[in-house]
């Protein structure tokens, strides 16, 4: 796991779990010019990326101020140049989140919330539209929302989340329940809407750009039914448009919509 000093913006790998200190966590959208791991090599050309640099420099100053020396980036803590790495990295990310010791998440296209009374803007971001943010949201054990001037809105209980999805409690949902929750969310590649869920389900598998969404989603229940009697995974409904044939599997989440009520079932 590589992370990055929040003072010096070196990006240091750490090889084994005991050797990996206290760390904050970063999450976000992406934007345009982000700072990837070749750039934080040369802080001359990250600062050169704008809006990118100053994600990365605002997040560590936010989080210097509780006194953390380090921060895990997705955008410049993972060299996606190496496929290697980026299926490591994938697999591996909701552990990230959950072994953090705050996670931070940046919604840069809010502002002007300044109660956790006044949250109609902060609802409708585009943070809580994406299928990454999904395992952002639920496995981190402390959670700041901040808005797009690096202004706290509050916290996950303060907003009215409460604690019941999150963490630990989490394998009290049944499969279908929490496909429904990706069901409205949506990825740039199709098939990372599959590989943004295998945290969520406790499951490992390589990715594999190209294969296309249905398919990619199709190997993630593969793998879930190798570890869960649960059956409420065959709790979907296929879409009308949808042309393939019908095994027992859904094509995406969003076949799972109307599934948030069932609860565990055959265990």
């Amino acid at each position: 796991m590589r992370l990055l000093n929040t003072k010096t913006f070196v990006v240091k790998e750490f090889l084994t779990d005991s050797d990996i200190p206290p760390f904050a966590i970063l999450s976000h959208t992406w934007g345009d010019n982000e700072v990837t791991f070749q750039d934080i090599q040369n802080l001359e050309t990250a600062k050169k990326k704008g809006a990118g640099w100053r994600k990365v420099e605002n997040a560590c100053r936010y989080i210097r101020q509780y006194k953390f020396k380090w921060i895990w980036i997705d955008t410049c803590c993972i060299d996606k140049s190496s496929s290697a790495e980026l299926s490591e990295a994938l697999n591996s990310m909701y552990q990230y989140y959950r072994d953090s010791r705050v996670c931070i998440a940046y919604l840069g296209d809010v502002s002007g919330v300044k109660n956790t009374k006044d949250l109609g803007e902060f609802k409708k971001s585009r943070w809580f539209k994406r299928g990454w943010t999904l395992q952002e949201l639920i496995a981190p054990r402390y959670m700041f929302f901040l808005d797009k001037n690096w202004n706290t809105i509050g916290t996950r209980h303060s907003i009215g989340m409460g604690k019941s999805a999150f963490q630990s409690h989490i394998d009290g949902y049944s499969i279908a329940q929490k496909m429904s929750w990706a069901a409205s969310r949506e990825t740039t590649r199709s098939e990372d809407m599959a590989y943004c869920l295998m945290g969520l389900f406790g499951v490992n598998m390589p990715p594999i750009y190209g294969e296309g969404g249905p398919k990619a989603f199709m190997r993630l229940q593969q793998e879930i039914i190798k570890y869960s009697e649960d059956r409420s995974i065959f709790a979907w409904v296929a879409s009308k448009n949808s042309r393939r044939e019908r095994g027992l599997f859904a094509s995406s989440p969003l076949e799972f919509a109307s599934s948030g009520h069932i609860g565990v079932s055959g265990s």
